[in-house]
């Protein structure tokens, strides 16, 4: 039974509590008032070529001798590449190359309209094709290692099972390579999204109708969480600036070329051809048989939008006999922005190029 001193006890801290909440927002919007707006993109780099609205750039190697092969990462369309280099000190990139990697990177850049007839052929053997031929003219190399992320990884699986001489080796990282689970919200909505009609309505399909869309294919509770959790580092300004760095990253989505998004959902998501060998490239068929190089297939456990079973097929669809496939208790982006994860990857992903660099 409450007592009659509770009767003004229980009032008095419930208001204590409400004006310390309503300082310590008052104390987090004043440190957001402070704080730069996050650049994406920290470590030194410079421009080797650029074609249409894509630039190829060299990061500057940080080590007097840096691997003998050339790593070129290709990342996924719907997000710029520079998630793997937000901060100083929250870098994958700069892991890397502290590690000795030596790295270039395709930034797609910013379909407009006029873009949206471009195909996967014309991303796969043209622009990136380009680029390889581009790296290996700047890096004196005559094949390249192929670090590919995400939809990324898919192109540059497709990319070597066209053109085996240029890559020496191949990294996939959770790779969308087998579409026909559903486990995941993404992989569902994928089978039945009409991508024809969208094309048809818009020519491109819009960066916030695929941010929206992925944001709605999230976990609830994930995304509440994540909100929510914000409330308690309002005051802490290295906390705010991670968020917003990695937030300003989430929410620059390019708008997607019609052309391409329309062949990728057809061809991938509704009739998985890739995996079933029917997949045409302009008039080349893809044959995943043709990739001999040594493969590292790297993926997340704990990935909310690209399956664990889309990604492990992959090993067996090669013709390559020297495959590896590692698992990390990590989610889709983790693997590259948490210190953890990186702490993890790296030295797996060295240790991976030193024995594959003679």
């Amino acid at each position: 039974m409450m007592m009659f001193e509770d009767l003004f006890t229980v009032p008095r801290k419930n208001f204590q509590d409400a004006l310390e909440s309503q300082q310590r927002l008052l104390k987090g919007i004043e440190t957001l008032t402070k704080l730069e707006r996050p650049r994406g993109g920290v470590s030194e780099k410079e421009v080797i070529y650029t074609e249409d609205k894509l630039v190829l750039y060299h990061f500057v190697p940080k080590v007097k001798r840096p691997l003998k092969t050339p790593t070129l990462i290709s990342y996924a369309l719907v997000n710029k590449y520079y998630m793997l280099d937000l901060q100083e000190g929250n870098s994958f990139v700069e892991d890397l190359l502290n590690a000795g990697a030596d790295l270039y990177v395709i930034d797609w850049g910013y379909p407009t309209k006029d873009d949206m007839f471009i195909t996967m052929e014309d991303y796969i053997q043209g622009y990136m094709r380009n680029c390889v031929e581009a790296v290996l003219e700047h890096s004196g190399a005559d094949k390249i290692n192929f670090f590919g992320i995400c939809q990324g990884a898919n192109f540059a699986t497709i990319f070597t099972a066209l053109n085996p001489d240029l890559v020496k080796n191949l990294v996939t990282v959770v790779a969308p390579i087998d579409f026909s689970p559903c486990d995941k919200l993404l992989f569902q909505w994928g089978k039945y999204l009409d991508a024809d009609s969208m094309v048809e309505a818009y020519g491109n399909v819009s960066g916030e109708i695929m941010n929206n869309g992925f944001l709605l294919l999230s976990p609830i509770k994930l995304t509440t969480n994540k909100y929510l959790d914000l409330v308690d580092k309002l005051d802490n300004e290295k906390a705010m600036t991670n968020f917003l760095a990695l937030e300003s990253w989430i929410f620059d989505s390019p708008d997607q070329a019609g052309a391409t998004i329309r062949q990728f959902t057809n061809d991938m998501y509704h009739d998985n051809k890739l995996v079933k060998g029917e997949l045409k490239i302009g008039d080349e068929t893809v044959n995943l048989k043709n990739i001999k190089q040594p493969l590292l297939n790297i993926i997340a456990k704990r990935d909310d939008q690209v399956p664990t079973l889309a990604s492990e097929p992959l090993p067996k669809l090669v013709g390559s006999k020297d495959t590896e496939t590692v698992y990390y208790e990590s989610g889709h982006i983790g693997l590259f922005v948490s210190k953890r994860s990186r702490e993890q990857v790296i030295p797996k992903l060295m240790d991976f190029y030193k024995t594959h660099d003679d």
